[in-house]
């Protein structure tokens, strides 16, 4: 599906601000299909397959639907050092830096499906400032799509999640942030226009993004693309 330009900008105002990680702030797509393709070669599973299915969703999660018979624990401790031990071509997005050199520290955070080992180690490797708290993995019972994910990182923040924008690049993470009631903007860089529908807005990544601080919160400016 094409994208458009809308001409006009979109005020978005809020209070806090929850960051998807891989495909938001960071590029490790690299590293993410070389790490579960030689999981799946290793488990007999379809390496294309595993990776599609891996994306933005929890590993424990992921091995889980993928290999039923195995142990799920124990997967998730081969598949996360397989991923720590690959660093290569991990990369800060575009648009990033700036936007989040413009936001109070106490007002955003990450909500990732990696594990926190893993977040840090990718978000330091980009160059990246690491919150003191984040939402990883471990931290809820359930991962993208449940809203768990953005519900505890609204909360984390102090916030109620409908006064915090969520924002994501696959279908997992816009469901989890649409069902936690966050306002979802979503960018393409891993999935099609088509499969992001429940996002509230579509934009080509975080370049442009205006923050502007309030008295009583923030305002996020930005232009959107047509789905």
């Amino acid at each position: 599906m094409s994208l458009s330009l809308i001409s006009s900008p979109v005020r978005i105002a809020c209070q806090g601000i929850l960051l998807d990680m891989d495909g938001i702030l960071i590029s490790s797509l690299g590293s993410v299909e070389r790490s579960w393709t030689k999981w799946a070669l290793a488990r007999g599973v379809d390496p294309a397959y595993a990776c599609r299915t891996a994306h933005g969703c929890r590993a424990i999660e992921t091995v889980a639907r993928l290999r039923p018979d195995l142990d799920p624990k124990s997967e998730l401790k081969v598949i996360e050092e397989i991923e720590l031990s690959d660093g290569k071509g991990i990369a800060v997005l575009p648009g990033v830096l700036a936007m989040l050199a413009a936001l109070p520290a106490d007002r955003w955070t990450v909500v990732t499906s990696a594990t926190e080992d893993l977040a840090r180690m990718r978000l330091a490797a980009a160059g990246i400032p690491v919150p003191e708290r984040l939402i990883t993995a471990e931290s809820v019972a359930e991962g993208k799509p449940n809203p768990a994910p953005y519900l505890a990182g609204a909360a984390l923040l102090g916030f109620e999640a409908a006064e915090c924008v969520v924002f994501e690049d696959a279908p997992s993470g816009t469901k989890a942030g649409h069902a936690a009631g966050c306002t979802v903007v979503a960018t393409p860089f891993s999935h099609p226009p088509d499969l992001l529908v429940a996002a509230d807005y579509l934009i080509t990544d975080l370049t442009g993004v205006g923050v502007e601080l309030l008295a009583d919160g923030l305002a996020l400016t930005l232009t959107p693309l047509s789905k």
